[in-house]
């Protein structure tokens, strides 16, 4: 597959914005070193002859740049030593490119590192820049907007925020737009105070070589998480979700795949927005990050062994437990810790025991239309770190959902017999 660059410009925003520099809370920084998040973003083309017109696209991300000026601004070393943002107005990466093949030569969208090299700007030797994009034109018509964000200036949310901003500008139905830069809410506290444990911050490691992964994309239609749910709700006092029950299941089947000993610890780490959960909450569009981690830890032996309705409660009670005091524990302790930028927060990122689960089931991830239609498909470009799973609604909007999973190549196989064998006994069971 070849991709030519046809063009590369950046885009400013469209009237002058203010210039200063934006302080970065401990968990933007948590974020920085791992630099840009790539994602992709796919669309068929609808007939129209003016399709993703590069003209449109940049008038509109020029004035999408005035609500979020940051972006066009670049991250560096404030006099303090610390990173921040430094709004300087210089512009956002845009890069134009052509394929001359199809969409179809993408026809399972998984992960890879070839995606990632064609499809998002690649980030090197431009490490400072806040966000770079790149439309590509395939052959039959269709198009790809990849996207690099720098993980240490948004997360997911706000990432989403601008994009749907940006084409909501784009096909002239641009609403109020609130965007709050405001992190006064996440500053530590004086004197640091931190009264809980945090294993999921204090287990770190130099920032290491990443081991060799495999990556799979699975579904599971809404008959399926039906059946699934149903059997948890079985024994449970409450409703559960779908992340909650999805989770769990490819936790246990993750276990089973790896052939851990029964008596060795497994880890579930899962990312939660925190927004509305500090008191008093986050402004209303927040901008930056505003995610936390906490995990469940248990013997291998229970995970595959209990009912998933045990393993269900045992997540959501580490979930529940992150109030504003926690939270605050939390920013504290990272104010505490030395380098954050030189360490690799969390050694679950090289473990064959654990598992990292991101829901994306709640965000707009298929609303970005730029006047041409919604997206087809929108994942992640590339994933490295082994033991990743990432859950996103089906773009079909069908009720079911899409699973992006990375293990260990020589246990993926088994993942995926043990996966299948056991929804069928799941449908049987409730046939």
């Amino acid at each position: 597959m070849e991709v030519e660059i046809v063009e590369s410009s950046f885009v400013v925003p469209s009237e002058d914005t203010p210039k200063h520099s934006i302080w970065l809370s401990n968990l933007d920084l948590m974020l920085a070193p791992r630099s840009h998040t790539p994602t992709i973003t796919l669309f068929r083309y609808n007939g129209d002859r003016n399709f993703f017109s590069v003209e449109v696209l940049k008038a509109a991300l020029a004035k999408a740049l005035l609500h979020f000026y940051p972006l066009a601004g670049r991250v560096a070393v404030g006099e303090d030593g610390r990173l921040e943002i430094q709004c300087t107005g210089e512009g956002v990466l845009f890069v134009v490119a052509r394929s001359t093949c199809t969409l179809d030569v993408l026809s399972d969208f998984t992960p890879s590192e070839e995606m990632r090299q064609l499809f998002a700007p690649s980030s090197d030797g431009n490490d400072s820049m806040c966000i770079m994009l790149q439309v590509t034109f395939f052959e039959c018509g269709g198009v790809c907007l990849g996207i690099a964000t720098h993980h240490g200036v948004m997360d997911g949310v706000s990432a989403l925020h601008f994009i749907n901003t940006w084409s909501d500008i784009a096909r002239g139905a641009e609403g109020t737009v609130v965007v709050s830069l405001d992190r006064a809410l996440l500053r530590a506290r004086s004197p640091p105070t931190v009264p809980f444990e945090h294993f999921e911050y204090q287990c770190y490691s130099p920032r290491r070589q990443l081991s060799t992964t495999m990556t799979a994309k699975l579904m599971l239609s809404k008959d399926q998480l039906t059946s699934l749910k149903t059997s948890i709700e079985l024994g449970s006092r409450r409703r559960v979700s779908t992340f909650e029950a999805v989770t769990a299941y490819v936790w246990r089947c993750a276990c089973k795949a790896r052939q851990l000993e029964a008596d060795q610890e497994t880890r579930l780490y899962m990312a939660v927005d925190v927004r509305s959960r500090l008191k008093p909450p986050l402004s209303p569009g927040y901008f930056g990050n505003a995610v936390v981690r906490t995990s469940v830890a248990v013997a291998t032996g229970e995970i595959v062994s209990s009912p998933l309705q045990r393993t269900v409660e045992q997540m959501h009670d580490a979930v529940v437990r992150l109030d504003d005091e926690y939270i605050r524990s939390i920013i504290d302790l990272l104010e505490l810790m030395k380098d954050i930028g030189e360490m690799d927060l969390g050694s679950w990122q090289e473990s064959q025991t654990d598992l990292w689960a991101v829901s994306w089931l709640r965000l707009p991830v298929y609303e970005a239309d730029f006047g041409w239609g919604k997206p087809a498909f929108m994942a992640r470009a590339h994933v490295n770190r082994k033991g990743m799973l990432y859950l996103l609604r089906s773009p079909e909007g069908d009720g079911g959902i899409t699973l992006m999973l990375t293990l260990e190549p020589e246990n993926m196989p088994r993942f995926m017999k043990v996966f299948i064998q056991e929804l069928d006994c799941l449908k049987q069971a409730g046939a």
